[in-house]
This record gives structure tokens, C-alpha cells and sequence, in this order.
């Protein structure tokens, strides 16, 4: 899913935002408020996705997924500012929660599904650690990306589409692959913002975590998928 990277072409470029200074004080607050909310975002999918398991949901419309989807980014981005921006946030990582679920059920109905499943959950896990620790300990300035992943994210979006048309094994591959990649990046530099003063909204930078998580799940489960000869 495609992730709209917030308003300004480098996000580091401007130390001031509303008149106030960014201190490192303020982005370690920044920080926290986003993997608060991130995690309750967490819970909510999880939450949704087990409801769609658990009543054996249909798979939703592609189209609709994403048509909703980016109905709930412009609804969250127009109320960042504000406690409903919260309810946004909830509102689409539930969606996308509750159309992972009837994929999730898939899954489970094949040899191994569910292993695969796992392992891309842990894949998940793993690489946004990594990629979160690799920003927070080494405090580099990663906004020299900003232009590759937003291109990136866009061709790879643009090139998805396409493919729910014909088809190609090979095109979808290179897809999940391209996702992984970029998603990883993404999580990296959307950290690096926060704590460079270059992302002072905890709710988009929620946004922009967990839609690089769900993609990065989804890529790495196709990508497994494929491996193991199930796909």
C-alpha cells in the first residue's frame, strides 16, 4: 500500500515548524507519542484481523481496499492536528487489519500456511528493530533517501496495479521484493525524521510506520510464499 510521504520534499530541511524551535527534548516526545501510538495501531489491526478470521470473511475488492484506504490517509492527514486524527489512525489500521484477516485464512487452509505466516510476522518484527536501531543509534541523517523511496514507492505502487491486470509472476516478485526494500528504508528514514526534528506530528509518523510495517508483511508473506512452492 502506497504511503504518501508528508508534505515536504526533505523533510529535515526546516528546524522550525509553527514558530517553535525542534529540541531534542521535543523529538524523544515526538518519538514516544508515535510508538504509543503505533503500538495501539498494532492492537487495533490485530484486533480487526482476528474479527475477520474469526466470522470468515470474504476477500474484499482490491480496488475497495485501496479506495478506502486512501479515503482514511486523507482523513487522517486533514485531522493530524487534532484528538480525531487519532480516531483516523485506529480507523484505517483497522481497515487494513480487517482485509489482511480473509488473506491470513488463506493461509491457514494450506500445508505450512500458517508457518509462513510466522515467519513473516518474525521477518516483520525483525527488520523494523533493525531498521528502527540502525536510525536511533547511529543518528544519521537519512533524508539523502527521501527522493529514491518516494519514486521507489510510487513505481513499485504504480507497477502493482498494473499487475492485478496481467498477471506476471515474475512482475508480482519483483513487486514484494521492491516493497521489502523499500518499506525497510522507509521505517529508517521515517525514524531518522523524528529524532532530526523533521517530523514533529506523531500521528503521521504513525501512519507512515505502520503502513511500511503492513507492507513489508504482506511482501515478505508472497515473497515466502513463492519460496516454499505454495505460491
Amino acid at each position: 500500500m502506497i504511503q504518501i510521504m508528508n508534505n515536504q520534499t526533505n523533510p529535515y530541511s526546516t528546524p522550525q515548524q509553527h514558530g517553535m524551535a525542534v529540541t531534542g527534548e521535543r523529538a524523544a516526545q515526538v518519538l514516544k507519542n508515535t510508538y504509543m501510538l503505533l503500538g495501539l495501531s498494532l492492537i487495533v489491526a490485530t484486533g480487526a484481523s482476528w474479527f475477520a478470521m474469526s466470522s470468515n470473511v470474504s476477500f474484499v475488492n482490491p480496488f475497495l481496499t485501496i479506495g478506502v484506504y486512501f479515503g482514511l490517509l486523507i482523513a487522517t492527514n486533514m485531522l493530524r492536528n487534532s484528538a480525531w486524527g487519532i480516531l483516523a489512525v485506529f480507523g484505517l489500521t483497522g481497515w487494513l487489519g480487517f482485509t489482511t484477516g480473509p488473506i491470513i485464512n488463506m493461509y491457514a487452509q494450506i500445508p505450512g500456511g500458517m508457518e509462513i505466516v510466522t515467519t513473516a510476522l518474525g521477518g516483520t518484527a525483525f527488520i523494523f528493530v533493525a531498521m528502527s536501531a540502525i536510525a536511533l543509534v547511529t543518528r544519521k541523517d537519512f533524508s539523502f533517501l527521501t527522493n529514491f523511496i518516494m519514486i521507489g514507492i510510487l513505481v513499485a505502487f504504480v507497477a502493482s496495479l498494473a499487475n492485478l491486470f496481467f498477471g506476471i509472476p515474475a512482475l508480482s516478485l519483483a513487486v514484494s521484493a521492491a516493497f521489502v526494500m523499500l518499506s525497510s528504508l522507509l521505517i529508517m528514514w521515517q525514524t531518522s525524521a523524528i529524532i532530526h526534528g523533521g517530523e514533529t506530528n506523531y500521528i503521521l509518523a504513525t501512519v507512515t510506520l505502520f503502513v511500511s510495517i503492513y507492507n513489508l508483511f504482506m511482501s515478505l508473506l508472497h515473497l515466502l510464499t513463492a519460496l516454499s512452492g505454495d505460491d
